[in-house]
């Protein structure tokens, strides 16, 4: 029964949201609403107050998704955490290049 419930409001398609679970219909993706439920403490009610297009059975089946698939989605949030660090690394910010040239151009004048 868990399956048939999870397959009406959970899905993958190939080429949305990089093939990651997601909520029927939505770019809403699984991981995200364990982030925003187990990580940041939201509560499946806020989840839907600040996201109308989801409905309670999307969060709650989304979270068993979740716990039935934990690994899955450990993998794809360490994936994406070292893809984010790599990125880091080699594209600074514009920000941060930014402030470098200004520590460059304070460099010169002080010296």
């Amino acid at each position: 029964m868990m399956d048939i419930v999870s397959h009406q409001h959970i899905e993958k398609q190939e080429g949305v949201c990089g093939e990651k679970a997601r909520v029927a219909g939505t770019r809403i993706r699984v991981q995200d609403i364990y982030i925003w439920n187990e990580l940041q403490g939201r509560s499946p009610d806020e989840i839907v107050s600040d996201f109308p297009q989801l409905t309670l059975a999307d969060v709650y089946a989304a979270l068993a998704y979740y716990w039935d698939h934990t690994d899955e989605i450990q993998q794809e949030l360490i994936a994406a955490d070292s893809l984010l660090e790599q990125i880091r690394r080699t594209s600074p910010s514009p920000l941060e290049k930014k402030l470098g040239e200004k520590d460059a151009a304070f460099d010169q004048v002080s010296s």
